[in-house]
């Protein structure tokens, strides 16, 4: 039934050192696997070649495609998905923005015209969080469906945790705007109230912080697990010997780690940014906190060892909650999407 899509994906399909799996890297086989015929771009690093690429791209498969889906980010990265547009209306192809960008509702308020010529143009703008769309039809924009990043529930075994002692899991790249030294404070605080706390922080660096946090970690004389990028499966075996999930990040969209520790019974402690109060519901299915306060998530954590019934029926509410985003429910929504 599916197999008569066939889509130009393009995004940063990089796989890098420098990155963790992106959209493209996640949806790709999850399309493919359900009979849609794939061409994507672009894995080129340098920056103006996978532009370059991105372009070629859309000429060579222009007359092999029925729809173009672009990842659309709200950094740099969003001119790959102006630029990538416009060929789309020269060639008259049908494109989908994937609205990936956690700080996009800046760049609607800030390039107003540049972001009419995209997604006033789309044949469908997707949004992965309730967060982005809301934002997006705030600016007047009506063409917006909401369809949640994905995971493979099947492959996210639930467990049951102790939190006796508090064991700390962070994954994300190690970049500013995740603000990954609050975690490394946030040990810090604990060992200064007398809890008994370790931390692992995973993930690759992208723009030098990986180094700012280890100098951080031994200035406040912390000791902190720093094991670098790490494949899918190894970092949710990893998550067996830890228990708290935390969220440290100043801008955020519906991050997929986020989904993923929730699956796995990790309890979450987030920042209440972008959007995360789409995903958790403060007390009943996570704990949210304001930013950049290491005390909050202090006071957070301690009231997580202390009401532990609570915390047992957070983690299990946020399971419940994660059903909706597996891979059978979402595919359904991607089909209307691209069908309709």
């Amino acid at each position: 039934m599916l197999s008569m899509k066939r889509i130009l994906y393009i995004g940063n399909k990089l796989n890098s050192k420098t990155s963790n799996v992106s959209s493209i890297d996640a949806l790709v086989p999850l399309f493919e696997s359900e009979g849609y015929t794939l061409f994507y771009a672009s894995s080129i690093k340098n920056k103006a070649l996978r532009l370059i690429d991105m372009l070629i791209a859309c000429l060579r498969y222009r007359s092999k495609i029925d729809i173009v889906i672009i990842d659309t980010y709200s950094t740099l990265n969003f001119n790959y998905a102006l630029l990538v547009s416009q060929l789309c209306r020269l060639l008259n192809l049908k494109f989908v923005p994937s609205l990936n960008g956690g700080n996009l509702p800046k760049r609607l308020k800030e390039n107003p015209f540049l972001c009419k010529l995209i997604f006033n143009n789309a044949y469908k703008n997707v949004s992965p969080s309730q967060y982005l769309k809301d934002a997006f039809e705030s600016f007047g924009y009506t063409n917006i469906h909401y369809v949640p990043n994905t995971i493979e529930l099947k492959k996210y075994q639930f467990k049951s945790r102790q939190i006796d002692k508090v064991k700390l899991l962070w994954v994300r790249s190690f970049s500013k705007i995740y603000n990954p030294l609050l975690a490394v404070k946030l040990l810090k605080a604990l060992k200064n109230n007398n809890i008994d706390a370790s931390l692992c922080m995973v993930g690759p660096d992208s723009d030098g912080t990986l180094k700012n946090a280890k100098l951080l970690a031994k200035r406040l004389k912390v000791d902190v697990r720093f094991t670098g990028k790490l494949t899918k499966s190894e970092w949710i075996d990893l998550s067996k010997d830890y228990n708290i999930f935390i969220n440290t990040t100043n801008f955020d969209n519906m991050p997929v780690s986020v989904i993923e520790a929730m699956a796995l019974g990790l309890v979450v402690v987030s920042t209440n940014v972008g959007g995360m109060p789409y995903l958790i519901q403060n007390g009943f299915n996570g704990i949210l906190v304001e930013p950049n306060d290491s005390q909050l998530f202090l006071d957070a954590i301690k009231n997580i060892i202390v009401n532990k019934s609570v915390t047992t029926k957070i983690v299990e509410n946020a399971r419940y909650k994660i059903e909706q985003f597996d891979w059978n429910v979402v595919k359904q929504q991607w089909y209307k999407i691209l069908t309709d």
